[in-house]
């Protein structure tokens, strides 16, 4: 629904991390819900939504809603899972680039990324909802869901590495052990990818011999 008021960001910045508990109690105070517009890891420009308060008889502390997230120059590790990934991925686009040609760092870089996604895949994702201790809703605020995550972990090496042979297979393998032992709800976007991944090979490489490979 439409917000009942907005809080701008003070300046541009990357968001670092933010208060979840200070959140909370600030919204409980006022008798409202908070919603943190941008997602940890994403830049804010001074003067865009930091905040939408929704409900309540008062109004949280602009500065005091400010207070409680940490804006910097660029992304850290403390609050962003997503991070990890992307540095990773960077890695193997850049061993796939035509100027570096590199496709045994981007099969290193896919180990790596395996292990990730596994841990990820095992574990229950946060929601983005908190609540005070009575168990009513006060802050909303955006994370990767496990779809993020596997685009984030695949797409851009399956469209860098499509030509590369020992590229495909090491992706082949990472997708079909991850369906296999992941729980069936996060497996079905797994198989999804595989699909991607055969219709990329078949385009690539129009022998029979080498799509068998």
């Amino acid at each position: 629904g439409e917000a009942d008021g907005t809080v701008s960001s003070p300046k541009d910045g990357v968001l670092l991390a933010f208060d979840l508990d200070g959140l909370v109690t600030r919204a409980q105070e006022a008798g409202c819900v908070v919603e943190l517009v941008p997602e940890v890891g994403d830049f804010v420009a001074a003067g865009s939504p930091l905040f939408r308060i929704f409900g309540g008889e008062g109004r949280p502390s602009e500065s005091g809603l400010c207070q409680s997230v940490a804006l910097g120059q660029e992304r850290t590790m403390e609050q962003d899972p997503a991070l990890a990934f992307r540095i990773i991925v960077d890695i193997a686009s850049k061993g796939l680039s035509p100027a570096i040609n590199d496709p045994t760092t981007a099969v290193l870089a896919i180990d790596q990324i395996h292990y990730l996604l596994r841990s990820v895949g095992e574990r229950r994702l946060d929601e983005g909802l908190a609540r005070d201790r009575s168990g009513t809703l006060r802050l909303v605020y955006r994370t990767p869901d496990w779809e993020d995550f596997v685009h984030l972990a695949v797409t851009e090496i399956r469209q860098f590495g499509c030509t590369s042979i020992q590229v495909v297979r090491r992706l082949r393998a990472m997708l079909e052990d991850l369906s296999e032992v992941l729980p069936p709800e996060r497996a079905a976007l797994l198989r999804g990818e595989l699909a991607l991944l055969d219709r990329s090979v078949e385009r690539s490489f129009p022998e029979p011999e080498d799509q068998a490979q």
